[in-house]
């Protein structure tokens, strides 16, 4: 989809999680689910596998005469007409949030205590105390309110899709005379041509650097731009025409953008034949340097095609999704296709009970996708959905536009949805292996250290600072399906009283500020844990460091009261050796593995995800403070050097990224000021 940004669319004792909240009509109940969407790092982390309920499974629910009582008293009260209901239990919590054409209707089939429901149904009447209604208009708009109220309150028994990204663009900008190409997230607010959605951040970059090699379009910032006096890198390599200093003019770069916009809208065959064109002319007229430039752009440009992998030849602007079951749980596989390219696709693994079809998880799952993203004019499924004509009007109303949902039985789209069942069944069954591996690996964990029974989940503690300064602590946390980034957690050290490079005190303040959260969590933190199927209290806890470090941290433990949480520490071997290290437990000898140890392996993989992690955050703290200070922190280094590092690089980012030998090259400084200023942006952390 392509547009301006002016048509911007849119306890000490571990406590058991408690059920969640919504309700919707008996065809689309659903299980509780782990986060599906791992947080930190880029987009390209897959979705966590959700927890499966069994239809035995029980919800604490009353006498099943109760939750009909209940709701026989919603239905004396219910309009005739369209609108939604949440089903709510003793705590207030929603349990299922449904629509309906006809409130009253809908809920008199739950009321009959005569009429035979699946058991999942049944649990959730018993569990009911009291129905909310809201009335809508029409059908139309209580579908939306049901997909919005549904990815809000995150309700027990539907169909869940827990998506907290944003997906990518491309923008061309529209504010500056030579436009700037950069990848682009959230509010499209910046004047400029916005072109997307792509699947994921990894291909934005790939079709962003394809790009400049085939039109030649500066990605630097107006900061840079702005200072430079002479091109830089990009343009030596021919992946920038150097606007900056005048390399190209007003007009030339302008056809450049121009040809780049045409290409992202569609009309990449004109743009290939035009550019074909310039490059027989060059080549008539001799001027081969020139109808070389041309060749290497059209095989930047092919470049980007071949990437993309299948492309449509009929198919203009569509979103194809594809379902596949397998063990229980499902995927649904989502391909991205505008201006007839392949723009990219994600695995999305939504919470579903058992006993769901396919169209019933499908059905639910594109109401909520489309809540808070912009619809194509296409939407092609793998299965039919029983609410198809109606999910296609209300994505009409909200896209400005017409929307088609159907299921091609053949053709070119009908090829398309097999592509992308494919994949959704490839990426299900590459989840259910890694899940089960992970899973053999936890057991095997639990037995190597004698722990009470496999742990859901693991956290690893680790600090980093740099003799005391721009302290940091981290948290990451892992479980049965790997880790779970959206759980990782940072500590900004706050005490005055530390000693710099106290090792102890700065974890000691990490792990009281993390449990005591736990002990007396918030109200809002409260009321998200409760329906949150992935533990909030860790099993085990592993800390980086000997058996002194381990006795402070149960000292810190017997502080706070807690006694249920596993605690390990693990020691680098001689020579910080890998697969020679020590593990430390309280009461116990140490233990050392043998170093093919498939458990030692996966501690190590821990300790250094924990490290990595830390290691960042510190590193985003001192950049930030570098870039406050400027270059006069930096001994041997005063006001003359400091311009003409300026001068030479452009902006402290450029000299922050230079090599040493890139350093000396600057007038008046020396290869010990060079090998200073290196070691002062890239300092080795403690």
């Amino acid at each position: 989809m392509v547009h301006d940004s002016s048509d911007n669319p849119d306890d000490r004792a571990r406590k058991p999680p408690q059920p969640a909240a919504s309700d919707a009509p008996p065809e689309r109940l659903a299980a509780p689910d782990v986060d599906p969407a791992a947080a930190g790092g880029d987009d390209e982390d897959d979705a966590l596998l959700p927890d499966i309920l069994e239809e035995s499974g029980a919800v604490g629910e009353g006498p099943l005469a109760t939750g009909h009582e209940a709701i026989e008293r919603a239905v004396r009260l219910a309009p005739t007409s369209p609108g939604v209901y949440r089903m709510l239990n003793a705590n207030a919590d929603v349990l299922y949030v449904g629509k309906a054409k006809n409130v009253k209707k809908r809920l008199s089939s739950y009321a009959r205590q005569s009429a035979p429901l699946p058991a999942r149904i049944l649990r959730m009447i018993a569990a009911t105390v009291t129905v909310e209604i809201v009335s809508t208009t029409t059908e139309t708009e209580a579908l939306l309110l049901e997909a919005n109220l549904i990815k809000q309150l995150r309700p027990r028994f539907n169909v869940q899709l827990r998506d907290d990204k944003s997906f990518p663009y491309i923008l061309i900008t529209g504010d500056h005379w030579a436009p700037q190409i950069l990848k682009h997230r959230g509010a499209q607010t910046r004047p400029g041509r916005y072109f997307g959605p792509f699947a994921s951040a990894g291909a934005v970059n790939r079709t962003i650097t394809a790009l400049q090699r085939a039109f030649l379009i500066r990605s630097c910032t107006d900061s840079f731009f702005e200072s430079r006096t002479r091109p830089c890198l990009l343009h030596q390599i021919r992946r920038c025409a150097g606007p900056c200093t005048r390399e190209i003019d007003f007009g030339g770069y302008s056809t450049l953008v121009r040809e780049a916009s045409d290409f992202l809208s569609g009309k990449s065959h004109a743009v290939k034949q035009e550019l074909a064109g310039e490059m027989e002319k060059a080549s008539n007229e001799l001027e081969f340097e020139r109808a070389a430039l041309y060749r290497d752009r059209l095989a930047a440009l092919s470049a980007i095609q071949s990437q993309q992998g299948i492309n449509p030849r009929t198919v203009e602007e569509a979103d194809v999704f594809a379902i596949h079951q397998e063990g229980g749980f499902s995927c649904v596989e989502v391909f991205f296709f505008r201006t007839g390219q392949n723009w990219g696709n994600r695995a999305y693994f939504p919470r579903a009970e058992k006993s769901f079809t396919p169209e019933e998880v499908l059905g639910s799952f594109l109401a909520q996708f489309y809540d808070d993203k912009p619809p194509p004019k296409n939407i092609l499924l793998s299965h039919e959905i029983e609410e198809s004509e109606l999910l296609a009007n209300a994505l009409s109303i909200k896209a400005g536009h017409k929307v088609e949902v159907t299921a091609p039985k053949r053709g070119e789209k009908k090829e398309l949805v097999a592509h992308a069942l494919t994949n959704a069944r490839e990426a299900l069954g590459r989840k259910l292996a890694d899940t089960a591996t992970q899973s053999r690996l936890l057991e095997a964990m639990a037995a190597t250290l004698s722990l009470p029974h496999m742990p859901k989940r693991i956290e690893v503690y680790d600090n980093s600072h740099i003799q005391g300064t721009n302290a940091v602590g981290a948290m990451i946390v892992a479980g049965p399906d790997g880790f779970v980034k959206n759980q990782y957690r940072k500590f900004n050290i706050k005490s005055e009283g530390i000693t710099p490079g106290d090792d102890f005190a700065m974890m000691r303040e990490v792990l009281e500020r993390r449990f005591k959260r736990l002990i007396n969590p918030p109200e809002d933190a409260a009321t998200k844990a409760k329906d949150d199927d992935f533990p909030q209290w860790p099993d085990l806890v592993i800390i980086d460091g000997g058996r002194g470090q381990l006795n402070a941290v149960r000292e810190i433990f017997a502080n706070l009261g807690l006694t249920q949480v596993s605690l390990m520490s693990v020691a680098k071997g001689p020579d910080r050796d890998a697969g020679r290290e020590t593990l430390f437990m309280p009461e116990r000898e140490a233990i050392k593995l043998e170093p093919r140890d498939p458990v030692l392996y996966f501690i190590q993989r821990l300790r250094d995800e924990a490290h990595r992690f830390v290691i960042g955050s510190h590193r985003k703290l001192r950049k930030k403070d570098i870039r406050e200070a400027g270059l006069q922190e930096i001994p041997g280094i005063g006001p003359s050097r400091k311009r003409a590092l300026l001068h030479h690089f452009g902006t402290l980012k450029e000299i922050e990224r230079a090599s040493i030998a890139d350093l000396g090259k600057v007038p008046g400084v020396s290869a010990e000021s060079a090998r200073r200023i290196f070691e002062y942006f890239h300092p080795q952390p403690g």
